[in-house]
């Protein structure tokens, strides 16, 4: 088999946890060539600790080293993560979807430079069907998100808008909108719906509920849709990460992408 070399971009809970596996060699085909972070000392630290040897390097240089690098860092870095590698004709698996939605020259750059932006569908069940049912017709993509309050805290909208999630005792609606305007303001919280969004009617059209609920532990999606080829929805609920924002599954769903890189068999669209 083949080996594909891949950068991961950020060591917080996900990267961390894509970098054990790889180094463990849990993924035929992919090795881990090198990493960046913004706190290379810690980063350093992680990478010692869990036994891992790979040298830091600061995206611009992955096309120097990868095939294929993995974006988990804050959304505001996605363009300097992305640009590189995609200038080069590689590959990027993009875990801040959100931050994909106000950059439509990535996508562009991918296209001109024969580059490709890989989006995990692993934390949205039935994504595929959404793909699939996009080569019809969708009438409507709706989606309702429930978050701990804790996993919503700090979120620019709520911050601009002065809506506290602090000592909740019941459910609270903070934001009604768009896809496009969830993502911009719930920057760290609603990678999903900017998922749903681009493998479906787009981010203008999918709309979206969130809710701070003190009664859930999980961050709750439930997804409705109505096209010309089926009528359905969907429900999940994602363990928290050691990060309240992030579902456990994120992670998974970026290493089921690596692996199927290189796999013989591919399920699913």
């Amino acid at each position: 088999m083949s080996q594909t070399r891949a950068a991961i971009a950020g060591l917080g809970a996900i990267g961390r946890a894509v970098a054990r596996r790889i180094a463990g060699g849990d993924i035929p085909g992919v090795t881990l060539a090198c990493a960046a972070s913004r706190d290379l000392a810690k980063a350093r630290a992680f990478l010692d600790e869990a036994g891992i040897s790979c040298p830091l390097v600061p995206p611009a240089a992955f096309p120097d080293y990868a095939d294929v690098a993995v974006e988990c860092a804050p959304a505001e870095a996605l363009e300097e993560i992305c640009t590189p590698m995609l200038a080069a004709g590689r590959r990027v698996v993009v875990v801040s979807a959100g931050a994909l939605l106000p950059r439509p020259d990535l996508i562009d750059l991918a296209r001109r430079c024969g580059g490709r932006i890989i989006v995990p569908s692993g934390a949205l069940l039935a994504l595929d069907a959404v793909v699939a049912a996009a080569e019809g017709v969708i009438d409507s993509v709706r989606m309702t998100t429930r978050k701990p309050p804790r996993g919503l805290a700090g979120a620019p909208f709520l911050v601009r808008n002065g809506i506290s999630v602090e000592g909740l005792k019941e459910a609270k609606r903070v934001f009604a909108g768009t896809a496009r305007e969830a993502a911009a303001g719930f920057p760290e919280n609603v990678n999903v719906a900017a998922a749903l969004a681009l493998a479906g009617i787009g981010p203008d059209r999918t709309t979206i509920e969130i809710w701070a609920d003190p009664a859930v532990t999980r961050n709750c999606h439930v997804i409705e849709v109505e096209a010309e080829a089926a009528r359905f929805s969907f429900a999940i609920e994602n363990v928290p990460s050691e990060n309240p924002k992030t579902g456990r599954i994120v992670a998974l769903s970026v290493i089921a992408a690596l692996r199927r890189l290189n796999t013989p068999l591919r399920v699913g669209t």
